[in-house]
């Protein structure tokens, strides 16, 4: 039998998992556009695969088509999942999917609000429903005997044995600590055992305004094998410089579960969005790789098409659309923070 191994974002999928937003108080004041930013979200994703739509009760799921159809979005290629949550992002609350022998087995982590929040006891029981609608595989991450709190916006890979996070995430002793007194290599162990991770790149902050404290889908994404693209911010007086930098400065250090160097890519980062006095985590590097396109977060910036060029040399097989993100990002979150694939 095959190790295990974590496919990478841009391998085929058997479906994309979404959850229908319904909690008012994530995008507080500015929560009715949300629907129809997901409504574009699923045109996009369901040319090239199902979507799977969480939807808290039959009734839910009545207005949800409701909306869907206004927008002329073909219903054939989705899929009702009726499952009660508090929340809807599916990056975190879903389990990870790991693949030995061409078969998917998914693995479920603990959830716990992002060390932050009381409102998780609903998610929590995400990944049961979503094994069982599935009808796969399922583990349980154990170390210790203790589970194992990760979300998937804390970790990314390139399907080949390398995964990159951060060290302000799931290191800090004091803030939003996830696993109390876990180290780098109580980490490798376990995402050798439970993803069938060989390779960590290590990188240190993740931009300013994430309130999960660090995840690096915001920050540094694979795009290939070897390739990364990661956030750079050329205002040396704006609070991301630094940490921005000393994470590129990593990078170009590193070395891929090979022994090859990465090739790293710099993706600009938009103007600061700021509202209420409060800033909030807009970043390109937060799209989603779908089997037909790559959706990306905009922000009404000059660096939108810098962003959607350099990503579209990338993807040169796949179409990558903009995706207005500004009501979206209020919510702290944007396009992969909502959503997980299922692969093939």
């Amino acid at each position: 039998m095959s190790e295990r191994r974590l496919p990478a974002e841009w391998e085929k999928h058997e479906s994309t998992l979404l959850c229908w937003p319904h909690q008012k108080e994530d995008w507080p004041g500015r929560f009715i556009p949300i629907p129809w930013v997901y409504t574009e979200i699923i045109r996009h994703i369901i040319p090239g695969e199902k979507v799977r739509l969480i939807v808290q009760s039959p009734d839910h799921e009545k207005k949800v088509i409701k909306i869907l159809t206004r927008a002329e979005v073909l219903l054939d290629n989705i899929e009702f999942i009726i499952q009660k949550t508090d929340r809807s992002w599916m990056r975190d609350t879903a389990p990870a999917f790991v693949k030995a022998d061409n078969k998917v087995t998914a693995v479920s982590f603990k959830f716990n609000g992002w060390a932050k929040y009381d409102n998780w006891q609903l998610d929590k029981k995400i990944p049961s429903k979503i094994i069982k609608t599935l009808g796969v595989d399922s583990d349980v991450a154990l170390f210790k005997d203790r589970p194992v709190v990760l979300e998937g916006g804390s970790i990314d890979g390139n399907g080949a044995g390398t995964l990159i996070t951060t060290e302000e995430c799931l290191l800090d002793p004091k803030v939003q600590v996830r696993n109390p007194g876990f180290s780098k290599t109580d980490y490798e162990h376990i995402f050798k055992q439970y993803l069938g991770i060989t390779n960590i790149i290590w990188l240190g902050q993740g931009v300013v305004g994430d309130d999960t404290h660090g995840h690096v889908d915001d920050l540094c994404r694979f795009v290939n094998k070897d390739t990364v693209v990661v956030c750079c911010e050329t205002n040396q007086n704006d609070e991301n410089y630094l940490p921005l930098r000393a994470n590129l400065e990593r990078l170009k250090k590193a070395r891929l579960e090979n022994g090859q160097p990465l090739n790293v890519v710099e993706l600009p980062m938009p103007a600061p969005v700021i509202f209420e006095g409060m800033r909030l985590p807009a970043s390109y590097a937060n799209f989603y790789i779908c089997n037909n396109a790559v959706l990306v977060p905009t922000f009404n910036d000059p660096n939108d098409r810098i962003a959607l060029n350099i990503l579209a040399v990338l993807f040169p097989e796949r179409k990558v659309v903009g995706i207005h993100a500004v009501d979206l990002v209020w919510g702290l979150g944007t396009i992969h923070c909502l959503s997980h694939e299922v692969p093939s």
